[in-house]
């Protein structure tokens, strides 16, 4: 267990800031979007404390801001910044150059809703947007598993030189208060050692990053991200493994509850494993025997661990608090893929709740069980009213 751990009252961007504290980064470079500013200003508050020896960066854009991080990670600096919706859209350009130049660039995206019409209600869109750029992503319930999971990020990014993008829904985590136990340095020092980068541009060496390639080398860079990614899922469960160990919190993959023996499994990621949990917990008192399967690792998607998690199980449904017009759901779609040609596969249904950020409540999903368990699967995503 961590020594001397303090329980302070904070909210999931905050329990970011404090985690960037522990993390100890050498270049931040940050700019402010609703509903992630209060981590920036956080942040601000501990380097002008002298609390966070960092060089923290203003620029002008979120573009700019990425384009920072990738310069600063390249010389082998250990490297955090945070944006939401928009501001994530507008760096997708160079969240493909992040992972091409396999920087370790650890980010927070606050989950929001993509204009138009403008919103800041929460919506998974934006960072599900992303998933083909190469980067690590995980979804966050609450603000404690932000805090742990940015920590856990840095040491996997690190490890595996590929960037990783940690997700918290808007309002629903970013700026609910909860109890937070936050580790001491010491903890964290033990868990997160310096960055001590395999490459990094330098003067005296001659290397550059990003030259033009032919054809095969190229693919070849493919092929190395590829290898890179195979390993996230390992070093993720080493990471979550040793986390436990440090601090009695333990992660893996995917996250089970109240799912031995369950008839129908709810799927989902995010805030809304919360409401699914009471939801479950109302089912199992009604005699049904539901349980809910959180998904926080989305990419690289762990196949193997879904295809587990599900075998044997009648009936999923998935909750998606996104959606990819045309296609519905983009956890639903992945999860239907990942199922394909499984013996003992569930019948899957995709429903679209929560999108902009709608309250789902725990007796709404009750209905969507009662409603679904046992009708056969549907191909078109359902809109939930």
């Amino acid at each position: 267990m961590s020594p001397n751990p303090s329980v302070v009252l904070l909210s999931g961007n905050h329990a970011v800031s404090n985690a960037v504290l522990l993390a100890r980064p050498d270049v931040v470079p940050v700019y402010p979007i609703t509903p992630q500013t209060p981590i920036l200003e956080r942040i601000t508050e501990l380097q002008s404390e002298g609390r966070l020896k960092t060089e923290l960066l203003t620029p002008e854009s979120e573009h700019s801001a990425m384009a920072a991080c990738i310069s600063a990670s390249a010389t082998g600096a250990r490297v955090f910044t945070a944006t939401s919706s928009q501001g994530l859209m507008l760096m997708h350009e160079l969240l493909h150059y992040a992972s091409g130049a396999r920087t370790a660039i650890v980010m927070c995206n606050v989950n929001r809703t993509p204009a138009a019409p403008w919103g800041f209600w929460p919506d998974q869109t934006d960072s599900l947007a992303q998933r083909d750029t190469g980067w690590i992503q995980v979804y966050s319930e609450s603000p404690q598993e932000s805090l742990d999971s940015v920590l856990q990020l840095f040491r996997v990014a690190e490890e595996a030189r590929v960037p990783a993008m940690l997700s918290h829904d808007a309002f629903y985590v970013s700026h609910a208060l909860e109890p937070v136990s936050v580790p001491s340095q010491e903890t964290v020092d033990a868990f997160l050692p310096p960055f001590q980068s395999e490459f990094s541009l330098d003067n005296a060496l001659a290397l550059s990053l990003g030259a033009p390639a032919n054809q095969e080398n190229w693919r070849r860079t493919r092929v190395d991200l590829d290898a890179a990614m195979a390993r996230v899922p390992g070093l993720m469960r080493e990471a979550g493994r040793l986390w436990g160990e440090l601090t009695g919190r333990s992660y893996d993959l995917v996250e089970h509850y109240r799912s031995d023996g369950a008839s129908v499994v709810l799927v989902t990621m995010g805030s809304m494993a919360g409401t699914v949990r009471d939801a479950v917990d109302a089912l199992r008192e009604e005699g049904i025997a539901a349980g809910m399967l959180k998904v926080r690792l989305f990419r690289p998607l762990p196949a193997d661990a879904l295809r587990e998690a599900l075998a044997g199980v009648p009936c999923a449904i998935v909750l998606d608090r996104n959606y990819s017009p045309g296609t519905g759901g983009v956890l639903h779609q992945e999860l239907k893929s990942v199922l394909f040609g499984m013996a003992n596969a569930p019948r899957v249904h995709g429903v679209l709740a929560g999108v902009g950020g709608v309250n789902v409540s725990p007796a709404r999903i009750r209905r969507l069980v009662a409603e679904y368990r046992d009708r056969a699967a549907e191909n078109g995503p359902v809109w939930m009213e």
